[in-house]
């Protein structure tokens, strides 16, 4: 257990406009504090786009292509994390106003495919599906019926997204008749598997490594992700947010991908910018230590994943962040994470 320290996540602190670029960028998009997204899609562009067209090329061969295979996936790697929280963020709130909207399909169709995601299915099942029930049993990615620190039972939960994910939300918006939505669905889909299909006739390997192999990497860490999250869930409130999500909390993943460790506060208020999301979380402590929330210092949520799949309860209590002194020993936070694990089926 440790006690709440310093919060070292990054706030805003306001910025020296450069002029002629930051200006005019400034002048397109809707918050300054979203600038960074701005120059994090002209890395990606500049960087991914290029090495991939290389790959698809004749220019290099052998053991080159090989070696240019695995710059670019250290760069998926190095970029899937922020690029992700910047398409999360972008699809809580429009980066660009509303007479430059054309641009705010540059981070889903155009960045998406080489990062693993299908044009706004991610904004689909996030937005239109996940936020609207909570983690309860409608919620498609839900993680209640399952044992939370069974890597058996993880990877039921995986497989069946992967396989039946997209057909399940396109179902769900269907029955809802949600329209916008489940178009936005099966056009975004369909064309990252045309997309697929036709590059692959091109350069079969380029196509593969370039956009099948981070699909599968980029839908697996999004659903290690969702079950860290809310893996530790009170039967008795499963709706509460507090009680069914956590918050991690002075981590290297916040600084690197936007404060995504606080998933309390981002259920609560979802359109909350990540810049606000530490004064928030400091601002409501005292709800947190009311409602009993489970809050982690040092970890991100893939830590958590791994820490739950190998059930090393002794370093996830190591973690927690006894708010409020009400906890009386190592014993009962282990007790109380184990509790919270168990499968919930009504």
């Amino acid at each position: 257990m440790r006690q709440l320290s310093t919060i070292t996540d990054p706030g805003y602190r306001s910025q020296r406009v450069i002029p002629g670029l930051d200006r005019q960028i400034l002048l397109m998009i809707k918050d300054p504090r979203d600038l960074t997204f701005v120059y994090l899609c002209m890395k990606i562009t500049a960087l991914i786009i290029p090495m991939a067209i290389l790959l698809f090329s004749s220019v290099i061969q052998g053991w080159q292509w090989w070696l240019g295979a695995a710059v670019y996936a250290g760069l998926i790697i190095y970029f899937v994390g922020p690029y992700t929280l910047m398409l999360h963020n972008t699809s809580h709130r429009v980066l660009f106003k509303h007479e430059y909207k054309w641009a705010n399909y540059y981070i889903p169709w155009v960045l998406g495919p080489f990062m693993g995601q299908s044009p706004e299915t991610y904004f689909s099942h996030h937005i239109g599906m996940h936020h609207a029930e909570n983690n309860l049993h409608a919620d498609k990615s839900s993680t209640m019926p399952f044992r939370r620190d069974s890597f058996v039972d993880f990877l039921k939960y995986f497989s069946n997204f992967f396989v039946a994910g997209i057909y399940e939300l396109a179902v769900y918006f269907k029955k809802k008749e949600f329209t916008k939505f489940f178009n936005k669905v099966i056009r975004g889909e369909s064309f990252f598997i045309i997309l697929c299909v036709l590059t692959s006739f091109i350069h079969l390997k380029a196509a593969i490594w370039i956009f099948v192999v981070p699909m599968v990497i980029v839908r697996f860490s999004m659903m290690a992700g969702n079950w860290a999250q809310h893996a530790f869930i009170d039967a008795d409130a499963p709706a509460n947010s507090y009680r069914n999500s956590i918050t991690c909390i002075n981590n290297a993943y916040n600084r690197k991908c936007f404060n995504d460790g606080y998933h309390i506060g981002h259920h609560l208020r979802p359109h909350m910018h990540w810049t606000d999301m530490p004064g928030d979380f400091l601002k409501n402590k005292s709800k947190y230590i009311l409602e009993k929330a489970i809050v982690y210092e040092g970890l991100d949520f893939h830590m958590v994943w791994a820490l739950l799949m190998c059930k090393r309860y002794d370093v996830l209590a190591s973690h927690v962040v006894d708010m409020g002194d009400q906890y009386q020993s190592k014993e009962q936070v282990i007790e109380l994470l184990k509790e919270r694990t168990k499968p919930i089926y009504a």
